[in-house]
């Protein structure tokens, strides 16, 4: 993934240039061969761009006048094949309104020699991260959170009101990051930084632009939608690189199946399956790309993975700077195989988000005795904290909040491997859900619609879920009934198992009732792995000196915990989970 690291700042010749080698020691470490940098002294601009996974090396572009250049990391998804030269018309005409021009995600710089000025600029979901260090007289920024802990010393801390609210929720909450003194460029900003030194903080996009537009009827809406979606997605299937279709069982992905219109056996589909049985993912993908007539294959996480755990859990650590704890592992050893079939690869993530306003992660209590009193008091004040942020708008909450704080860390750990594209996350698509009315988002039947009459056969497939286009209400509501139970059930006895379970569950283990259980919704099973499979590398870990010295763990109940759950007395599934990921993240970036 193409990344971008640099610094604005007046210093004395020679100082930006040597903090900007301290920031790129990080990429360098892996191998990268060549980096395209930028130094203009007179405005205080320092830059280098890393190349992607691909080996494109996007550099600076300039207009003719070579007046004002312009670089653009990501996947911005506006008309022209070449962003950046595009960018650079629209901005000799628009200004910074030429920014609400772009689409997809990404961040970037524009370098105004007419105006002796440089703008940092990101997408308005934030998807295109760029962490901040302000300093006295400089303002640090990199795609990598590493770059700047490698040139602070001081960052190389992890900040104790962020950590508590990622053990809590998943993510660190505003836009802040777990290390000390480091934060995260909001979403849609354009910051202006002066060759006299002074920052501006601007954006060029406000959620109430969106928020304030009027609700449709539900009928103008599905009419609206239906033709625009079928329009949006040309943006993400055309392309010079193959693009391989990520297929699930639910309403998302089938909808863009419906729409793409894709020539027979041109579009390859694939799934993401366990090793106990194909669960309902596949089953039911199997029969969507037999109903459009496109190729399908499964993609299996089993006993190669977990052999491999140790080492994808570092670097799920490694490439996501922390964000995203040790169970993505699981999604960077199946976005490595999905590159073999495709390096695009078409997903229906945050469909369910924008178009249903699923709020996807809340506070959630773990077992205090594990944690420092002080972190105790983080953890249980970061519920508080996530009140306050989702109070407002809910679909706002979601696009601007929750997909750069909760979902940004699964998205890069993919994109690592793999070009992601979603259209539910294009601009169109989102300005238009806010104008749903509550019966479109409260139910199925809307997206079960969306493109079910050009391609029939799939109105008569049940979803995940056990929705049917086709169905009367009492066999969708039947078949939801046993869907939900099946879901209940292989989550009681997997991450949610409660600690009196356990211990039936242990004395019943020669029935090995995992095999009824586990497998038919989820792919993943890291309960029954951190006891069996896992065991070693988790005592190995965790019961190290190292990890039982933590200033924030309490060394003996964590000992006492990680015993517990690997005998099969308790379930402390999430907090390995964390402790784990935390433990790597001292060693990678901060020990």
């Amino acid at each position: 993934m193409t990344g971008i690291t640099g610094i604005f700042g007046l210093a004395k010749a020679g100082e930006n240039e040597a903090v900007l080698s301290r920031m790129l020691e990080p990429t360098l470490r892996r191998d990268v061969s060549s980096l395209h940098t930028y130094a203009n002294p007179e405005l205080g601009v320092f830059f280098a761009s890393s190349p992607s996974d691909a080996g494109q090396l996007p550099k600076l572009a300039w207009n003719k006048a070579r007046t004002i250049g312009c670089f653009i990391s990501g996947d911005p998804l506006i008309a022209s094949s070449d962003a950046q030269v595009q960018l650079l018309h629209l901005y000799e005409e628009l200004g910074l309104s030429a920014l609400q021009k772009l689409n997809g995600w990404f961040s970037g710089l524009l370098i105004d020699l007419r105006h002796r000025h440089t703008i940092l600029f990101n997408d308005r979901y934030a998807l295109g991260r760029i962490y901040i260090h302000e300093g006295n007289c400089h303002v640090l920024f990199s795609s990598e959170a590493k770059s700047l802990l490698a040139a602070v010393p001081n960052s190389r801390e992890l900040d104790s009101r962020s950590l508590g609210e990622w053990l809590s929720c998943g993510c660190v909450l505003g836009n802040k990051s777990l290390f000390r003194g480091v934060s995260l460029l909001p979403p849609g900003s354009a910051w202006i930084f002066s060759a006299n030194g002074v920052l501006t903080k601007q954006t060029y996009f406000r959620a109430d632009l969106w928020e304030n537009q009027p609700l449709l009827s539900p009928s103008e809406f599905s009419e609206r939608f239906g033709e625009m979606f079928c329009r949006v997605l040309g943006r993400y299937t055309n392309g010079s690189r193959p693009v391989g279709m990520s297929l699930t069982g639910g309403l998302d992905s089938r909808m863009i199946m419906a729409c793409a219109r894709a020539n027979p056996r041109k579009l390859p589909c694939y799934t993401f399956n366990g090793s106990y049985r194909d669960c309902v993912d596949v089953r039911i993908a199997r029969k969507v790309a037999v109903a459009c007539d496109q190729p399908h294959q499964t993609i299996s996480v089993g006993s190669e993975f977990l052999a491999q755990f140790p080492r994808l859990a570092e670097e799920t650590v490694q490439i996501t700077d922390g964000a995203m704890d040790v169970s993505g592992a699981a999604e960077l050893y199946v976005n490595r195989l999905a590159r073999q079939i495709a390096p695009v690869r078409l997903t229906g993530n945050y469909g369910s988000e924008i178009l249903r306003r699923h709020v996807a992660f809340k506070p959630r209590a773990l077992s205090p005795e594990m944690f420092s009193p002080d972190l105790n008091r983080h953890i249980v004040a970061a519920a508080s904290t996530y009140s306050e942020e989702a109070h407002g708008n809910p679909l706002s909450f979601i696009a601007f909040k929750q997909v750069p704080w909760y979902h940004y860390a699964r998205f890069a750990l993919e994109q690592s491997q793999i070009t992601v594209r979603s259209p539910f996350l294009d601009n169109e698509v989102v300005a238009l859900a806010f104008q749903a009315p509550a019966e479109v988002y409260k139910t199925p039947a809307f997206s079960l619609g969306v493109g079910a009459e050009s391609t029939p056969g799939l109105s008569r497939i049940p979803t995940d879920r056990g929705f049917s286009y086709s169905a009367d209400r009492i066999t969708n509501q039947l078949r939801q009934s046993v869907e939900e139970f099946r879901t209940k059930a292989e989550y009681a006895y997997d991450y949610g198992m409660p600690n009196w379970l356990t211990r039936i569950d242990r004395a019943l283990r020669p029935l090995r009732l995992e095999r009824l259980f586990l497998g038919r919704q989820k792919f993943c099973h890291f309960r029954t792995w951190y006891k069996n499979q896992l065991a070693g590398y988790v005592r190995e870990i965790l019961l190290d000196p190292r990890s039982r010295s933590r200033p924030y763990v309490n060394g003996n109940n964590l000992e006492a915990a990680v015993n517990a759950h690997v005998s099969g007395v308790r379930n402390y599934t999430v907090e390995i989970h964390k402790l784990l990921s935390l433990e790597l993240l001292h060693r990678a970036l901060l020990d």
